[in-house]
């Protein structure tokens, strides 16, 4: 595997795509539909470079607990394909590129970067000292099309709120159904998720009130958005869809099917609302 390829795997790349269409939802809100190639380039820069930076500091901070854990035991960094100091440079790089971008952007985004990444990058640690680091890292996600709208106007509003509402409650939603998979080791070396502290029955039932919650925040967001109307309320009808169909793959505790539930429903989640949302500003 060339370098490239490998730190691309170390970062886990593809899953950029969890983030990324919310960003782009606020993004053409926020520009009528019509970004500019400049703000957009570098709204793209950002995101790559949080999530990635995110991404290398989790995997730095949680190399020994990973090398603990069977199912993260191959890892790259227990594994040495990467090394400890290699992450700190790419961490330290990827930083660096969203910090750029946000300079890129407009003063508010830079002076907001470093709250950023303190989120981003913090999240690492709460695990080891609360079970509600799941919302934490849905938070992390989050900021994401506040960051977006930032770029374009300079300034707040209640929709790119609201949309950080809903993925913070999707993603929630979503780390506390993968989380139930290693109940017995967070439970044993002293880490912290709902279903260590509940037990994995109660956690899924949570993990059901933040996809409730999620879903009632998208469309409190897109009802707030003179530039949508049906089609979009119409996506969040196939979100609510997507999200039943993850909890009743999981129902009952069943984990047997947790990567398809995790992998493969979540990544349609953001591309399906993209998609509609595209189709309300261009062709309605």
């Amino acid at each position: 595997m060339n370098l490239a390829r490998r730190y691309l795997s170390f970062i886990k790349f593809e899953h950029t795509v969890f983030a990324l269409p919310f960003a782009l939802i606020a993004l053409l809100v926020a520009a009528d539909g019509r970004p500019a190639p400049r703000t957009l380039l570098w709204v793209l820069v950002a995101m790559v470079g949080a999530r990635s930076a995110a991404m290398a500091f989790n995997r730095l901070a949680d190399r020994a607990l990973d090398a603990a854990n069977p199912r993260t035991a191959d890892r790259h960094l227990p594994q040495g394909s990467v090394s400890v100091a290699g992450a700190a440079v790419f961490t330290a790089a990827a930083s660096a590129l969203l910090v750029v971008a946000a300079w890129q952007l407009n003063p508010l985004c830079l002076a907001l970067s470093p709250v950023a990444l303190l989120v981003t990058l913090g999240y690492s640690y709460t695990k080891r000292f609360t079970p509600l680091s799941h919302l934490v890292l849905g938070l992390g996600l989050g900021i994401a099309p506040v960051g977006a709208w930032l770029a374009v106007t300079g300034s707040f509003a209640p929709f790119p709120l609201w949309l950080s509402a809903a993925v913070m409650f999707w993603v929630a939603g979503f780390d506390t159904i993968y989380a139930c998979q290693d109940v017995d080791h967070d439970r044993r070396v002293g880490l912290h998720s709902l279903a260590s502290r509940l037990g994995t029955r109660r956690a899924l039932m949570l993990s059901r009130v933040f996809h409730v919650l999620a879903i009632a925040c998208m469309a409190a967001a897109f009802r707030r958005a003179e530039l949508l109307g049906p089609v979009s309320l119409a996506g969040v009808l196939i979100m609510t869809g997507l999200l039943a169909w993850e909890q009743a793959l999981v129902r009952g505790g069943d984990l047997r099917r947790l990567n398809r539930a995790f992998f493969e429903i979540n990544s349609w989640v953001g591309m399906v609302l993209l998609a509609v949302v595209a189709v309300d500003i261009w062709l309605v």
